[in-house]
């Protein structure tokens, strides 16, 4: 707006000011002439000569709010002090801007509304009855159960190795290992036998460790149908081949095998207390990728669609040795400015290397990126953050995993990061030696042992280098 509002008085007349009248012309009185003040004018002072005040009036428009003064020739001497008002333009534009927000609120709530009844239309979930959840540990138990609790209908069989852990959950409804104090839905059963939990399944989620999961596929291979959607919830890659969880299922299984990536910031016990997250499927089909968001979504679970499968997958193994040289430096009590510029620099190391193997920005950027290293980096439930964490307080390597009760994927990954480093001609300072100090404390090491904290000073003493 570029005038201000005015108030306009006189000695021989109380202070007064006629009611805003938005695109309305002032009365037509005779002798009547106007005066327009820029926003924020200085007060000014006008003698009248011969004139007297009679007549005020103010109205505003969009760009302009102008006091029309009726004067006519009587009464020397008055006095006119005019000073700019702010208080009605800014509560004007306060006014405007709260319904702005409240319009731009409003259209992403029907935005919503309406992809919601098209999803509707097509969804999945209507006409899924059976799926199956490969391996019983604390992702699979929750994963099983955020399934059962989106259609109390819908039959969900986890398969597992240990008899009794199954029995207690088709008995008791509670994992005995993993989460015990969490209640499981009454439509989900545990079972070891195979054939029994992959027959009519629509959809299986593999939970099984990266490391092992070409055993249980080579296993079970000839049980799993080639039109089964695999949904992949393990992150790492496998040692001695550098394969990401989608490559290895295609090893296996020699055949296309219909494969999608799950990946984001999710710890297995806040998805069983229903608390809010979001989640990415990664399938070079893009209909399938859908179809898994829509089984999956509920209240507490927005599951985004993507195609790129790499970026999501190398985001996923990469975090979890970013997190180990987080724990580090929290072990070794380096502080906050060490952590953030710590993690800043795993996050471009993470890119670099993912965009040289395909991978989009875009998915580095969302949540199975930046969301699932902040999630892992940061919050003390991370495994692999945890393993750091101790080995920057000088515990040894062996006893640390000894005491875990699942796996860390981060510890066999940081090897695997260094060759495929070299295969890419990568440089990945932080991540390197993540798995220099990992080596250093294998029992059959054939290096030299590196403690945390030199292995930080070391890092601090490489060349400065530009942004890139």
């Amino acid at each position: 707006m570029s005038s201000g509002q005015i108030l306009a008085r006189s000695p021989a007349s109380p202070v007064g000011m006629a009611p805003c009248a938005r695109h309305q012309e002032s009365s037509a009185l005779p002798s009547h002439s106007r005066l327009e003040l820029p926003f924020g004018q200085k007060i000014v002072r006008l003698k009248t000569h011969r004139r007297r005040l009679s007549h005020l009036e103010m109205h505003s428009c969009r760009r302009s709010c102008v006091v029309a003064v009726n004067v006519r020739d009587q009464a020397p001497g008055a006095h006119l002090n005019v000073s700019n008002r702010k208080e009605p333009t800014l509560r004007m534009r306060h006014s405007k801007k709260r319904e702005s927000v409240d319009d731009a609120w409003k259209a992403l709530l029907r935005w919503g509304q309406s992809r919601q009844e098209k999803s509707e239309q097509l969804n999945e979930l209507d006409s899924t009855h059976k799926v199956v959840i490969f391996g019983g540990g604390s992702f699979g138990t929750a994963m099983a159960t955020l399934m059962a609790r989106n259609k109390d209908t819908l039959e969900v069989v986890m398969l597992m190795r240990d008899a009794e852990v199954a029995k207690t959950i088709n008995e008791e409804h509670y994992n005995p290992k993993y989460m015990s104090s969490r209640e499981i839905p009454a439509n989900v059963s545990a079972t070891t036998d195979a054939a029994a939990a992959l027959a009519g399944a629509q959809y299986a989620f593999h939970s099984v460790p990266v490391q092992s999961t070409r055993a249980f596929l080579t296993l079970h291979k000839d049980l799993i149908p080639s039109t089964l959607p695999i949904i992949t919830l393990s992150k790492g890659l496998e040692l001695g081949t550098g394969l990401m969880m989608d490559e290895i299922i295609h090893s296996v299984l020699d055949r296309r095998q219909p494969v999608i990536a799950l990946s984001g910031p999710t710890f297995a016990i806040e998805m069983l207390d229903s608390r809010p997250t979001v989640m990415v499927a990664a399938c070079a089909d893009e209909k399938l990728a859908r179809k898994v968001s829509s089984i999956l979504a509920s209240q507490s679970l927005r599951v985004n669609t993507s195609t790129d499968v790499v970026g999501v997958e190398i985001s996923g193994a990469l975090k979890n040795v970013l997190a180990i040289a987080a724990g580090i430096t929290e072990g070794l009590g380096l502080g906050h400015n060490s952590m953030a510029a710590l993690v800043a620099q795993g996050m471009s190391e993470i890119r670099w290397l993912a965009e040289r193997m395909g991978a989009k920005t875009a998915t580095l950027a969302g949540p199975s990126g930046v969301g699932d290293v902040m999630l892992t980096c940061f919050v003390s439930l991370s495994r692999n953050r945890t393993v750091g964490v101790r080995l920057g307080q000088g515990e040894k390597l062996s006893a640390i995993l000894a005491s875990m009760g699942e796996v860390a994927e981060g510890v066999a990954t940081a090897g695997v990061v260094v060759s495929l480093a070299r295969k890419y001609r990568v440089s990945l300072p932080v991540l390197t030696a993540v798995a220099r100090i990992l080596e250093g404390e294998s029992e059959d090491a054939s290096a030299a042992h590196l403690s945390p904290r030199e292995a930080v000073m070391e890092l601090m003493a490489l060349p400065q280098i530009s942004e890139r």
